[in-house]
């Protein structure tokens, strides 16, 4: 038990991943490898982070008309996000209330009513369960009570879809304030209308990485010059920076006049945990970092071009990006094997060449830190995405609680004794 500690302070003292207030102080020790490598860690970042943190997901224009839906799994949560006939866009958890399988099963399509195959229940596109075949002759039986479980939805003002998986609440823990007031008010945005952009094509490659190796690499362009012959085009290596604020990252590359002449002037922006979103004149690109496991991700892209633009300024910028997203992913799965191999324990990192990955790090660290925490002191995990039974569920309570004295959940909690 005792390295896990470690991760925590709560054993020997662990490297500091944060930042220090002068930049030009010393580097700064990375957080160390079996972070990267856990599975433990893993199962932990699923129930601190992506359980109740705002999750940036897509944007409105791919959900069109009632029925539109898109399908997601992130860190094994299988989710959907639809738009339903009062033209409000919602998100379920891809679960039927009756035996757990899925409602869709398709990565997109369009639907009039989201119905299960195991035994036909369906439901309405606001979640609310329409069928239950014979359950109308039981009594007792409340249909309100057993509508898709739902996911808290935030649309911003250039139309971005944020959700939240925490089920605790009325309201998350965690508001979208909190990490990302104004983030969609950004002077530089001044210059797009969102709403110009439309979907050109999805891809995504497989990544035998953790999904933090992969936010760390976009977050710092330290590597560029030797490893992305593409990236000066469009990119002012020479004065990279980023600016940290709350849950997000504003990546500033001073693009030159004959960069902005050709359309190539990329913003960034960074949204923590997983996702970062690039925009120019003539190109929009979301990237999701999708954990599979403790060692591997799925890398989601979405790419969409300025309904106004050529297909040759479109195409110059969006296969530039492309090459550069297929260079790094080579990048990340050497440094995951490496990190397997259990030699490297952790770097010295720059603190202005790679004030991203430090910065997107500590809040990692603050993250996992505080949620491991509380469960040290209910002396039990915290999933805040779980669904609540109801107050008259008490034999389903009592099997719980039995199987936890068993300890059922053993194989997941190896590590975890509080």
């Amino acid at each position: 038990m005792a390295p896990f500690m470690n991760y925590f302070g709560l054993g020997a003292a662990p490297a500091s991943p944060e930042p220090k207030e002068d930049p030009k102080q010393s580097p700064i020790r990375a957080l160390p490898a079996a972070w990267f490598t856990s599975q433990q860690m893993y199962e932990l970042e699923r129930r601190a982070i992506f359980s109740k943190r705002w999750l940036f997901l897509t944007h409105r224009n791919r959900l069109q008309e009632a029925g539109d839906y898109l399908r997601y799994t992130i860190a094994g949560f299988d989710i959907i996000v639809i738009r339903d006939r009062s033209n409000n866009i919602n998100a379920f958890h891809n679960v039927c209330r009756h035996r757990a399988y899925p409602v869709v099963e398709k990565k997109c399509g369009k639907v009039s009513i989201l119905a299960c195959r195991y035994h036909g229940w369906s439901y309405g596109l606001n979640g609310k369960l329409a069928k239950a075949p014979q359950y109308q002759e039981l009594d007792g039986f409340d249909k309100s009570q057993n509508g898709l479980f739902s996911i808290h939805v935030h649309v911003d003002i250039n139309g971005f879809i944020w959700i939240n998986l925490d089920a605790q609440k009325e309201k998350p823990e965690v508001p979208w304030e909190a990490d990302f007031d104004t983030v969609d008010k950004q002077e530089r945005f001044e210059d797009f209308n969102f709403d110009d952009y439309v979907l050109d094509h999805t891809y995504e490659l497989d990544g035998g990485y953790n999904w933090k190796i992969a936010c760390d690499n976009f977050n710092e362009c330290y590597h560029c010059p030797t490893t992305h012959p593409d990236v000066p085009a469009f990119l002012n290596v020479d004065s990279a920076d980023v600016e940290v604020k709350d849950g997000h990252m504003q990546h500033d590359h001073a693009s030159n006049p004959e960069q902005r002449r050709q359309g190539l002037n990329v913003n960034s922006t960074y949204y923590f945990p997983n996702v970062s979103m690039s925009v120019s004149p003539h190109f929009l690109m979301i990237q999701k970092f999708l954990p599979d496991s403790a060692t591997k991700s799925t890398l989601h892209y979405e790419v969409y071009r300025n309904k106004n633009s050529s297909d040759e300024e479109f195409k110059l910028i969006s296969e530039m990006y492309a090459r550069v997203m297929a260079e790094d992913k080579i990048l990340c799965d050497r440094a995951q094997k490496n990190l397997n191999a259990g030699v490297f324990v952790n770097g010295e990192m720059h603190p202005k060449c790679e004030k991203g990955p430090l910065y997107m790090q500590s809040k990692v660290r603050d993250a996992v830190t505080d949620h491991y925490r509380r469960e040290k002191a209910a002396g039990a995990e915290i999933w805040p995405a779980r669904q609540k039974l109801p107050g008259n569920a008490l034999v389903s309570q009592e099997d719980i609680d039995m199987c936890n004295g068993l300890d059922c959940t053993a194989p997941q909690q190896e590590g975890l004794v509080w």
